[in-house]
């Protein structure tokens, strides 16, 4: 078979050619640390890798979220503890203020005090994460909260809580509600109220009360009226729920002793002084009031002079005070509340932190076994390679100079 020159030059040139090729490829790969430099190296493991690599980058956007959500519950626990100091404070002087030997100027004192502190409360429930997020907004994180009005403070946001993705499977909130944490503490004892009217006379004092049967609770409202006749003081307990058809709980004309338990459907609570002929008292379901409102009242309360003086001017102030102290408790609970549920979400943050970081490092270990490269071998190929093209390089020339002219 006769090979002509131009055969023999054409095939040593794509020989040539794949080995320059070659060695290229393996010096890119020394270059760039990595065995896979496109698809076509390892189309079973660059799919793997790929597939690897998107998770991995998802495990680490997650790990991003963690860290948004543990600053802003960190700050929203650190910002509670600040107000359950407050409201502590707050009680420690609604406690003082039932000094029987206190002036109405230092009466004055605490009501001053207590303004300051409301507006610091003010601006504790508007804090916000330090990049401009109200912490207690709902979903709504640009807008203010909370605004003090002509008519008390004021929640001008929603019940939502903005929800961040922290792993594959789980969500948690990165706000709160400042609704459920300032605006809705129940008065009373949580069930009922009972309450003093404003123009009641004589010296009644009543209690928190409790609940004796929740079965029988009707949710009604009802009325107890005192009435003194000779120096003998009695009372009857009404229903005034609007439209009740129900029958009286309690009759008029029942003798009235001081601190005895007075009970009816499924509640009791007992009333201590001595009433004056024509005071009220009124027992209702509790409804929600604001922390604000809480200590506004109380600051009404002491700067209020009843003009009656003596034993009905003691009384109401007691009873108001009473109710604010109360409302605190309850406020200070609700708070404490709140703060558990921050305190869960930071431990479950740390364990989803550890667990994340645990997959983060088998990804990176699992993508180094499928892209890093050898260098042992890859170097050991290169020097083979160069080897080989070096001797096809020589045995080309010695080739390309035979011809018969030489012979001639």
């Amino acid at each position: 078979m006769r090979i002509s020159t131009s055969s023999i030059y054409s095939a040593n040139l794509n020989l040539l050619n794949q080995q320059q090729t070659q060695l290229l490829h393996t010096q890119q790969q020394i270059a760039a640390q990595r065995r896979i430099l496109t698809p076509a190296d390892d189309p079973i493991a660059s799919a793997r890798a790929l597939e690897i690599s998107q998770s991995d980058a998802s495990n680490s956007q997650y790990a991003t979220n963690r860290n948004v959500v543990q600053h802003s519950a960190s700050l929203s626990e650190s910002i509670l503890q600040s107000v359950t100091n407050l409201l502590q404070d707050v009680r420690t002087v609604a406690v003082n203020a039932g000094n029987g030997g206190l002036t109405n100027s230092d009466k004055q004192t605490f009501a001053t005090d207590l303004s300051g502190r409301l507006e610091e409360l003010l601006t504790l429930a508007n804090s916000t994460d330090g990049i401009g997020n109200y912490l207690f907004s709902g979903f709504q994180g640009r807008t203010q909260p909370f605004a003090n009005t002509s008519a008390g403070v004021q929640y001008q946001t929603d019940d939502g809580q903005r929800m961040i993705q922290v792993s594959g499977s789980r969500q948690l909130a990165a706000s709160e509600s400042g609704a459920d944490i300032f605006m809705r503490v129940k008065d009373g004892n949580g069930t009922f109220n009972v309450e003093a009217a404003a123009a009641n006379t004589g010296s009644g004092i009543v209690s928190l009360g409790a609940t004796t049967n929740p079965a029988l609770l009707t949710g009604n409202n009802y009325q107890v009226t005192f009435s003194v006749v000779a120096g003998v003081t009695t009372y009857g307990v009404t229903n005034i729920t609007p439209g009740a058809l129900v029958p009286v709980p309690i009759a008029a004309g029942t003798p009235y002793v001081s601190g005895q338990v007075i009970s009816f459907d499924g509640l009791q609570f007992d009333i201590t002084g001595a009433p004056a002929s024509g005071d009220v008292f009124t027992v209702a379901p509790s409804t929600n009031e604001s922390i604000f409102k809480t200590i506004s009242n109380l600051i009404t309360a002491l700067k209020t002079t009843n003009s009656l003086g003596g034993a009905a001017a003691a009384a109401e102030f007691t009873n108001s005070r009473n109710q604010a102290l109360n409302s605190l408790d309850r406020g200070i609970d609700n708070v404490l509340t709140v703060r558990a549920s921050l305190g869960t979400r930071l431990s479950e943050l740390e364990a989803l932190q550890s667990t994340g970081e645990s997959i983060g490092e088998q990804y990176k270990q699992t993508l180094s076994q499928l892209q890093d490269l050898d260098f042992n071998k890859a170097i050991s190929d290169l020097t083979q390679q160069k080897i080989s093209l070096e001797a096809a390089q020589k045995s080309f020339l010695a080739v390309s100079e035979l011809s018969l002219f030489n012979y001639m």
